[in-house]
């Protein structure tokens, strides 16, 4: 006799195919590779509203797909930045308004983790993580009934909690993938896996 899922059952892990997603702005190129996913930023694609800068840019490239109450969506990609400002990691959207971006960034610099959280208007926190660059970068965001948990690592080291964000568990949600060069022409990020799986169990 086949086995119902029970609603309260974790989700078991499983791989997103690139073909679930779709994208929010398409990127200059795309090119899969076996399992891997090549991606070429249009040069002046960002995501941001508002506080201190003053403007308003809604043009990354986002791959996503739905991203319901109590599951986790993990990206994971290699990152190599050397430009102002070059980006990638994985995007939470629920329209231009509320959305959150979550990996690595190189300002000033420095190649940084942290994360953009808008709700009609963006903040942002960052912290320096030099020792990262060039290597396999993972993220992952849980989502709860009220909030998003962001978590990253390098290669295979323990995750590390970045972030917790408010989130309306009654709010439509997708994500995935993400890809932004608000500086320069030319940057590829190669993600070499997107999965799905049960939210974290405990914040700690």
């Amino acid at each position: 006799m086949s086995h119902e899922q029970h609603p309260t059952d974790p989700l078991p892990t499983r791989a997103i195919a690139w073909s679930e997603g779709s994208w929010t702005t398409a990127p200059v190129a795309v090119a899969e590779d076996g399992s891997s996913l090549r991606v070429t930023a249009v040069e002046g694609s960002d995501a941001w509203r508002h506080t201190a800068y003053g403007f308003v840019h809604d043009t990354e490239h986002a791959l996503v797909a739905p991203f319901p109450v109590g599951s986790a969506m993990e990206v994971e990609f290699h990152a190599d930045f050397q430009e102002e400002f070059d980006q990638a990691g994985l995007f939470v959207r629920t329209d231009e308004e509320r959305w959150m971006k979550a990996g690595v960034e190189y300002a000033d610099g420095v190649l940084g983790l942290g994360a953009v959280v808008t709700d009609i208007r963006s903040d942002w926190s960052i912290a320096p993580v030099p020792e990262w660059s060039g290597r396999r970068i993972r993220v992952r965001v849980s989502r709860g009934v009220d909030a998003l948990t962001l978590r990253a690592a390098a290669d295979d080291e323990e995750f590390r909690l970045v972030r917790v964000v408010p989130y309306a568990g009654e709010r439509n949600a997708s994500a995935g993938p993400f890809v932004c060069a608000p500086t320069r022409a030319g940057l590829e990020v190669t993600f070499t896996a997107w999965r799905q799986t049960a939210a974290d169990a405990a914040l700690h």
